[in-house]
């Protein structure tokens, strides 16, 4: 019981931690850009969450921010930019138009950012209040500190599967 105790309060020291240091990656392409620039301003202090410094690199980045319209051609520069961010890392669909695809209902417009990358929180709203966009990061840390992710649950599975492989774990039908 003593190692099983000792590494999941491990693990949620370092959850904690990355929870409250969420580096991101802003991938701004519409007029939700400006309400994103607004929600960085001080007068809504971000840094309490721990989300203040952009990174304009995605292998220094942990969040990606996807912020406006998503062209069909921009959805494999989104993907490969993905695909560069360092494990473990989060998505934030960030207005309508990067959640749904908005009221663009046409050949060149992606609907929504999830067709080609998974997205942890969405945040609704054309563009979204920055009260929205800060109950957004506070879903996103809870998802971060409870394991809930992504990038979590496809550790998770994997992990499953190698102990149903080797024979540690019996799966119930």
């Amino acid at each position: 019981m003593g190692l099983e105790f000792y590494t999941s309060r491990l693990a949620d020291a370092v959850n904690w931690a990355r929870k409250y240091s969420l580096f991101q990656y802003p991938f701004v392409t519409a007029c939700c850009g400006m309400e994103f620039m607004s929600v960085w301003a001080p007068k809504y202090d971000v840094a309490r969450f721990g989300a203040e410094f952009p990174r304009f690199s995605p292998r220094q980045a942990d969040l990606l921010m996807i912020v406006g319209t998503i062209t069909e051609r921009q959805g494999p520069v989104l993907r490969r930019i993905y695909e560069q961010m360092c494990e473990p890392k989060w998505t934030v669909a960030f207005g309508v138009c990067a959640s749904t695809g908005g009221f663009y209902q046409n050949y060149s417009t992606m609907p929504g950012a999830d067709q080609c990358i998974p997205i942890d929180v969405y945040i609704p709203g054309c563009p979204p209040r920055p009260e929205q966009v800060l109950d957004g990061l506070i879903m996103l840390q809870d998802k971060i500190q409870e394991k809930r992710g992504f990038v979590q649950l496809r550790e998770k599975r994997e992990h499953d599967a190698v102990l149903q492989a080797t024979g540690k774990l019996k799966v119930i039908p």
